[in-house]
């Protein structure tokens, strides 16, 4: 029969075990987390505190970023004259890039993000959570209460951190070859 002690050692290591299989639930893998490390170095090496360029993957989208130590807020939206903001991004205007971006010409094609950190979304943030909205119709909060959101499981709400922060990937990538340039 074991002693109180190793059944004691038992138990605390079924809690542990628990507690972190429990964690793992919403832990996942950002894949903007390196890139928005990588374009905060360079806009602090350029001593840059906005970003824009244009996206390649849709000729009139456009993508933008203003850049606080400690969070990157970040814009992507379609315009209707592309050829003023290829000016503005051969230029170097990137604020005035954001600020167009911002008020979206074709709103329900605006996304944005608020990058708390400016360490990529991250799923499970807590206090200074990530954000993402698109459009007026959908807004998702990355602080793991699916619930609080009125989400209906906690597998969409990890399909809903996955598309954006694939986005957001996509997003970053541009504004890193930009920044490169």
């Amino acid at each position: 029969m074991p002693s109180l002690s190793d059944r004691m050692l038992r138990l605390l290591g079924s809690c542990l075990l628990v507690v972190f299989m429990g964690s793992d639930t919403l832990a996942q893998t950002s894949k903007s987390a390196p890139l928005a490390a990588e374009l905060a170095k360079l806009l602090e090496a350029g001593k840059l505190d906005a970003i824009a360029a244009r996206q390649e993957s849709e000729p009139d989208r456009f993508v933008a970023a203003l850049y606080f130590p400690g969070q990157l807020l970040v814009v992507s939206a379609r315009y209707m004259v592309p050829p003023i903001l290829v000016a503005h991004v051969e230029k170097k205007n990137y604020r005035d890039v954001y600020v167009d971006l911002n008020g979206a010409q074709i709103p329900e094609t605006k996304i944005f993000i608020d990058d708390v950190g400016a360490d990529g979304l991250t799923v499970e943030k807590g206090a200074g959570a990530d954000s993402y909205e698109r459009g007026s119709k959908i807004r998702w909060i990355f602080n793991g209460q699916w619930r609080q959101q009125k989400i209906a499981s906690e597998a969409e709400y990890k399909k809903n951190f996955e598309a954006a922060d694939s986005e957001y990937a996509e997003i970053l990538s541009a504004l890193i070859q930009q920044a490169k340039k």
